[in-house]
């Protein structure tokens, strides 16, 4: 089990201070981040959160799953591994069209 949780369903007013005051009741937080589009800087709606330990993380994931924050019902879930992105050259990863 991973330490690095996915929350879905933010606010999109809701800050990275209050996404980590809400996970903190369940032990150390990392890292807490709201995940913004970079053009306009405002929230895609989704974060994430890492906790010190998978217990606390586990914990985090039970006691906030489904729950209210800043108005909105959100989702914990372990996020998933980020996955390779193709690189070379051509950038079509190697299909042909």
């Amino acid at each position: 089990m991973a330490r690095k949780l996915y929350v879905g369903g933010l606010s999109h007013g809701t800050t990275e201070d209050q996404l980590r005051e809400a996970f903190a009741k369940f032990g150390t937080v990392e890292s807490a981040t709201v995940i913004r589009d970079r053009y306009s800087d405002t929230s895609k709606g989704f974060g994430f959160v890492e906790m010190s330990s998978k217990s606390e993380a586990e914990k985090a994931m039970q006691g906030l799953n489904g729950t209210l924050l800043d108005g909105r019902e959100i989702r914990v879930n372990h996020a998933q591994e980020r996955p390779e992105r193709g690189g070379g050259r051509g950038g079509y990863g190697g299909r042909r069209y």
